[in-house]
C-alpha cells in the first residue's frame, strides 16, 4: 500500500504532468491534501417586474466556500463572496461585488480576516465540442493592521472548458486553470506579479437546466515567503441559477 509520502507523490507527479510550470515543485514545497466546498447561486431580478425586460438583465451572485486543509484535518479557510451584475450580451456579463474571508493555517502565518471587493467579466459560449468560460477578476484586499496597512490589488484569469460525454448523458468533462497575479508591492503580500496557479480536472453533472454539479482534483501551488505550498485538493461544487 502507499503510504503518505507516496500518495503525495504520486498526486504531486499527476498534478505535474496536467499543470505544467506554474505547479513546478521544489524540494522544500509544504505538501498537504485538502477538501473544498462551494455553493455558487446566480438569478436576475426580473421577478421584481416580469414586464421590464431591464430587471432580467440585472442579476445577482451568492457563493459560499469552506475549505479543509492540514489533510482535511482542520477548517482553514471560508469565503462569503456576494455580488450584482449585468448581462451585457447573450455571451458577456459584468460583476462587483464583496468578499470577506476568515483564514488561518496553512494558507497563511497567521490567522486573520481578509476584507475584498471584487469586479469581474464573464465571457462564456457553447461550441461543437462544448463550453468554453473565460473569467477576467480584480480584487482590492484589505487585512487587519497588524498584519499589513496597505490594500493588495491582485488580477485573477480563469479559463475553463465543459466537454458532455456522449456516453454519459449529463455527464460532462471539465478541465480549468486560474492564475493569480499581485499588481502592487505591499508589507504583507509575499510578491508582486505571479504568486498562484490553480489547475482543476473532474466531473460535471447536470441535474437539471438550473442546478449542476462538479467533483474532481485541483492542484494548488502557491509561491510564499519561506516554503511554497503544493496542495492536493478534492473539490465539489455545485452551481444553481435562477
Amino acid at each position: 500500500m502507499l503510504n503518505k509520502k507516496g500518495i503525495f507523490t504520486a498526486l504531486t507527479l499527476f498534478g505535474l504532468a496536467l499543470s505544467g510550470p506554474a505547479a513546478a515543485q521544489f524540494a522544500d514545497d509544504v505538501q498537504d491534501f485538502g477538501t473544498w466546498g462551494a455553493i455558487t447561486s446566480t438569478g436576475n431580478f426580473g421577478f421584481v417586474n416580469p414586464n421590464n425586460p431591464t430587471l432580467a438583465k440585472v442579476k445577482w451572485w451568492m457563493e459560499g466556500q469552506g475549505r479543509f486543509a492540514d489533510d482535511s484535518s482542520k477548517f482553514s479557510q471560508a469565503i462569503v463572496r456576494p455580488g450584482v451584475g449585468y448581462q451585457v450580451t447573450d455571451t458577456v456579463s459584468v460583476w462587483a461585488g464583496y468578499a470577506w474571508t476568515p483564514t488561518t493555517t496553512p494558507y497563511v502565518g497567521n490567522t486573520y480576516d481578509e476584507h475584498r471587493s471584487w469586479q469581474q467579466l464573464i465571457w462564456s459560449d457553447k461550441f461543437s465540442w462544448g463550453r468554453l468560460t473565460s473569467r477576467s477578476r480584480l480584487e482590492q484586499r484589505f487585512v487587519p493592521e497588524h498584519i499589513g496597512n496597505d490594500m493588495a490589488n491582485r488580477y485573477r484569469h480563469l479559463l475553463k472548458a465543459a466537454i458532455p460525454l456522449s456516453f454519459a448523458p449529463g455527464f460532462s468533462y471539465i478541465i480549468q486553470s486560474e492564475a493569480f497575479v499581485g499588481l502592487n508591492d505591499t508589507d504583507w503580500v509575499p510578491r508582486r506579479g505571479f504568486d498562484q496557479n490553480r489547475f482543476f480536472t473532474g466531473l460535471g453533472y447536470a441535474f437539471n437546466k438550473n442546478i449542476s454539479a462538479e467533483v474532481g482534483y485541483m492542484n494548488q501551488y502557491i509561491i510564499r515567503r519561506g516554503a511554497n505550498y503544493m496542495g492536493h485538493n478534492l473539490v465539489v461544487n455545485l452551481f444553481m441559477n435562477f
